[in-house]
């Protein structure tokens, strides 16, 4: 290259250098959140009406906790023991306190990334006592000290492209926290429906076994009148025993759930003690809500985009490496070999420069740093996307569910008041002698089973609720992000 053609390079880089101080601009693609297409609509038409009725259900309605992040949409059940075993697990649950811990790293992390901003200053002393093993032994002694300043001014961006990604990956951290949250709150919701499903079929079947005692009773006394067989005895016996065992399994599945809930709020089964679960608390409303919303509701799909934001940021990192290290250092101290002699001028040295660093040829590791960069941004996208498809999905899937049970809840409840009276008349006609026991034996099975149906589907409805309000994000609210979470205090070992 000639020296002319060398001059114009050197003017055109030290003017891009300028300008991009001057602009504050950095290296690298700027980020911009993927356009996708979600629809206008869930699938699932019963959501379309309630938007129409401007119905906003119970998943807007519900005010944010003094807690950033936390929603307290289980209030919407109106069950203070749900509410309060809620707040239990949020102040004591394991899981939990891990993404707090780990958002205190993000936390750290910025700081610092943020402190490569700013210049550093060192001190130094030293003394040392020197000699010869020369004929002649002398020996002398030096004293020093020094303080030095250094600080590389981010011409290129890439300091401002690595606070960008540790500001993305904190508040990737604290969605994961309000992901956390609400999974485990929804988790433990579902397991206090199922605990109540539990109980409610505990109390029907022990009004089933004194039902079936007592007409084990009466198949025993119309036998030794000789007006039954022995095998209307045996069939009662077997009845009533076969209500016992599914009394007993009821008792194991009770167990099974005290200890999961117990887990849950972060203390053993021993110390939980046993919850009284009577009656179903209110049952909420058909939310509305449209699919873009999932991108700022869920708090998952929130954690997803940041991460996506970091690794873009990580890609102007990687490119920073092809450019040139400006420092700016200055040093300056004293160095003699009296410590009367430090005060005096000639003991005293500085020096101040820039040293300007560039990297010529490196193997290639620089180039594949910055296709790992962008790889690893790939990588992010395709799983912000395949999130977003799963959160939809879970929605549709709950809209089905609720819609669903919604429907057979209806049918159910007729079936088993059809079940009832049907019960009611063969006892009396099997206690007047009009039937055997046979004929009673069916209907009372039958209406045990509908009886047992009918609790389970009302379970499930509950449960249902629970997981449509986690798919659509629980009321959470991405802005929240911009805002520190309120964290349980940890105890710090001195």
């Amino acid at each position: 290259m000639s020296s002319a053609g060398s001059l114009l390079w050197s003017k055109r880089t030290v003017g891009v250098a300028c300008s991009a101080l001057i602009a504050g601009c950095a290296i690298g693609p700027d980020y911009q959140r993927p356009e996708l297409d979600v629809g206008v609509n869930f699938k699932n038409e019963a959501t379309q009406t309630a938007q129409a009725t401007d119905n906003p259900g119970w998943l807007l309605a519900q005010p944010a906790d003094e807690q950033i992040g936390v929603v307290k949409w289980w209030a919407a059940f109106n069950d203070p023991l749900l509410s309060e075993l809620m707040e239990k697990m949020l102040a004591h649950n394991a899981s939990l306190e891990q993404s707090e811990a780990r958002y205190r790293q993000a936390l750290a992390a910025l700081g610092s990334a943020r402190a490569e901003f700013y210049p550093t200053l060192n001190s130094s002393g030293s003394y040392t006592r020197s000699g010869s093993g020369s004929s002649t032994p002398s020996a002398s002694d030096s004293y020093s000290m020094s303080l030095t300043a250094g600080w590389e001014p981010d011409i290129w961006g890439k300091v401002r492209r690595s606070n960008e990604a540790a500001e993305a990956s904190l508040q990737a951290s604290q969605a994961d926290i309000a992901a956390t949250q609400l999974s485990l709150a929804s988790t433990l919701a579902q397991s206090y429906f199922q605990a109540k499903n539990v109980w409610v079929s505990q109390q029907l079947l022990d009004q089933t076994i004194a039902a079936y005692e007592r007409v084990l009773q009466i198949t025993q006394n119309r036998y030794e009148a000789g007006m039954s067989s022995r095998s209307d005895v045996a069939s009662a016996q077997a009845q009533l025993e076969n209500a016992r065992t599914q009394r007993l399994s009821l008792n194991r599945q009770q167990g099974q759930l005290h200890n999961a809930m117990a887990v849950l709020l972060g203390v053993t089964p021993a110390a939980m003690q046993t919850l009284t679960l009577e009656g179903w608390p209110t049952l909420p409303s058909m939310p509305a809500a449209v699919p873009v919303q999932l991108l700022e509701r869920r708090p998952d799909v929130a954690s997803a985009e940041r991460q996506m934001m970091a690794a873009n940021a990580k890609i102007g990192v990687a490119q920073a490496a092809w450019l040139p290290d400006l420092t700016l250092s200055a040093q300056g101290g004293s160095r003699a070999s009296e410590w009367s002699d430090w005060f005096t001028a000639p003991a005293r040295f500085w020096s101040l420069g820039p040293a300007l660093a560039l990297q010529i040829f490196d193997g290639g590791a620089r180039s594949a740093r910055v296709d790992d960069a962008r790889a690893a941004y790939d990588a992010q996208a395709a799983s912000y996307r395949q999130t977003i498809l799963d959160a939809i999905k879970e929605v549709e899937d709950g809209l089905v569910q609720w819609q669903g049970l919604s429907a057979e809840m209806q049918t159910q409840q007729r079936a088993l008041d059809a079940a009832r009276e049907s019960l009611t008349l063969m006892r009396n006609q099997y206690a007047a002698g009009m039937v055997d026991f046979l004929s009673l034996a069916q209907v009372e099975t039958s209406t045990l089973s509908t009886e047992r149906s009918t609790i389970s589907m009302q379970a499930d409805h509950y449960i249902a609720a629970v997981q449509l309000i986690a798919a659509l994000g629980g009321g959470w609210d991405a802005t929240s992000l911009n805002q520190p979470p309120v964290l349980q205090q940890s105890p710090v070992q001195d």
